[in-house]
């Protein structure tokens, strides 16, 4: 039997983004890593329903050279130690590179999907992004955005749920489980 899974996106989602000029930006060290103070409470429940918790995550400041890779893995695993992950998936590249697995590119969600055996009709995508929502709707999950009022596009598609935060997203999930 297929499982069904909660893609999270990380920065603006799990951990807080640096914020400058209403964008978001990831942070550069663990110094600068809060987690969301719901994540904990809102991953155990959703945990608890019997959804895998997987992080899905583009980290393009490492192929811009502006961000080490070591940094990106030592802030996973600190995500790791506080949050009920079963597995972080990262993309590395940058948008020039076109590669598949790059949000609004599904392929991350669909890997993560393949080596779990996961039901993406089943499944959701709660992002802070447009690209999040385009990649979870691309995937075939349904998607939450949660809106944090960032100066950037929209979401081609609409997402099933916009919301104001990690615990309002879980809280929806839940209601449709």
């Amino acid at each position: 039997m297929m499982t069904r899974a909660v893609f999270f996106d990380r920065d603006g989602v799990l951990i807080d983004a640096v914020v400058r000029d209403r964008r978001p930006y990831p942070p550069r060290s663990l110094d600068e890593v809060r987690i969301d103070p719901d994540a904990a409470t809102a991953l155990a429940r959703l945990n608890a329903a019997g959804y895998r918790l997987i992080l899905i995550t583009n980290q393009p400041d490492v192929a811009r050279g502006t961000l080490d890779r070591s940094t990106v893995e030592a802030i996973h695993a600190l995500l790791r130690s506080h949050l009920p992950l079963d597995d972080c998936f990262v993309c590395y590249h940058d948008d020039s590179d076109h590669c598949s697995c790059r949000k609004p590119q599904p392929g991350l969600i669909l890997r993560a999907a393949e080596q779990y055996d996961i039901d993406v009709s089943k499944s959701f995508m709660v992002g802070d992004r447009w690209r999040d929502v385009d990649a979870g709707r691309a995937a075939g999950c349904r998607t939450i955005w949660i809106d944090r009022g960032y100066e950037e596009r929209l979401p081609a598609s609409p997402p099933d749920a916009r919301v104001a935060g990690l615990k309002e997203a879980a809280e929806r999930i839940l209601a449709r489980s």
